[in-house]
């Protein structure tokens, strides 16, 4: 159902006026705003006779909150540059209402893509292997779930098999100060995550265009998968992590179907239920 104009006015007067709006924390109200003008007020306008001054308003707006996010970017950008952990993160992560699990991205994502900044491959991905999986970002609030949940700390390396543009190591560092390795078998993926790594000043992260099965795994005390490939190839992944088990204590995240994978080995338990649609903690059997 179309609002009356009346209606759009005073919604938007509501927002207007809401100078908090602009403040770091409110990130998450912004893009929901944002969302709500692209919808109430499209470019094709719903009452052209009466509603011109109002479209003329909504992008005002709109242009007030984009600024005031992309200033909250470049923030926590010169933040991670100088080697700090943004303060921001944990601000607007005290506000996050969005439980730990499921597929879907949120403003999380929104807020990670506008400080990585990540440019456009350059050259054409390769064809999948016919146990490869088509890449998908991890969802950021799994990412700080797994951060937390596996108890990262600087002491720590991180190795995410199956990296893509390496959201997981890239935030793991930035956030702990631990060492990540992120293992992508197309270098496109790697071309780029490095690239990131390179303008965020981040000296601890490193991206290596390999084969999983041939890569060296023996820095990793934490290593993370969200379902890079399945079959054989997750099968002999799984063998070379049971040899660095059994040579030093070890972590792994899991996100996906490769989660019931690793309920199913023997020399594995997971520390909370398993589920596909939430980071799942593994450790060795004692």
């Amino acid at each position: 159902m179309r609002a009356h104009p009346s209606q759009l006015e005073s919604i938007l007067a509501l927002w207007e006026s809401d100078t908090g709006l602009l403040e770091s924390d409110n990130f998450a109200h912004r893009i929901a705003i944002q969302d709500d003008l692209d919808r109430l007020f499209p470019d094709e306008p719903l009452y052209p006779d009466s509603s011109h001054n109002l479209i003329n308003r909504a992008r005002a707006l709109h242009l007030n909150l984009e600024s005031a996010n992309t200033e909250l970017f470049a923030s926590i950008r010169r933040q991670i540059q100088t080697g700090t952990c943004p303060s921001e993160f944990s601000s607007i992560l005290h506000t996050l209402t969005i439980p730990p699990r499921g597929l879907a991205y949120d403003y999380l994502d929104d807020l990670i893509s506008g400080v990585l900044q990540f440019q456009p491959p350059t050259e054409p991905l390769r064809a999948l292997h016919s146990e490869s999986v088509f890449y998908q970002p991890t969802p950021a609030r799994h990412i700080f779930h797994l951060i937390s949940s596996a108890a990262i700390t600087k002491a720590d390396t991180l190795i995410d098999l199956g990296s893509g543009l390496g959201h997981v190591p890239l935030l793991a560092s930035i956030c702990t100060g631990a060492s990540s390795i992120g293992i992508e078998l197309d270098p496109t993926w790697i071309a780029s995550a490095a690239q990131c790594a390179n303008t965020l000043n981040l000296r601890n992260v490193t991206f290596l265009a390999q084969d999983a099965r041939q890569a060296d795994l023996t820095r990793g005390t934490v290593f993370y998968l969200y379902t890079p490939f399945t079959g054989s190839t997750l099968q002999s992944v799984l063998n070379l992590l049971r040899t660095e088990a059994s040579l030093r204590p070890i972590r792994i995240g899991t996100f996906g179907p490769c989660t019931l994978v690793l309920c199913a080995e023997a020399w594995l338990k997971p520390l909370t239920p398993p589920a596909e649609d939430q980071i799942t903690i593994f450790v060795p059997c004692t």
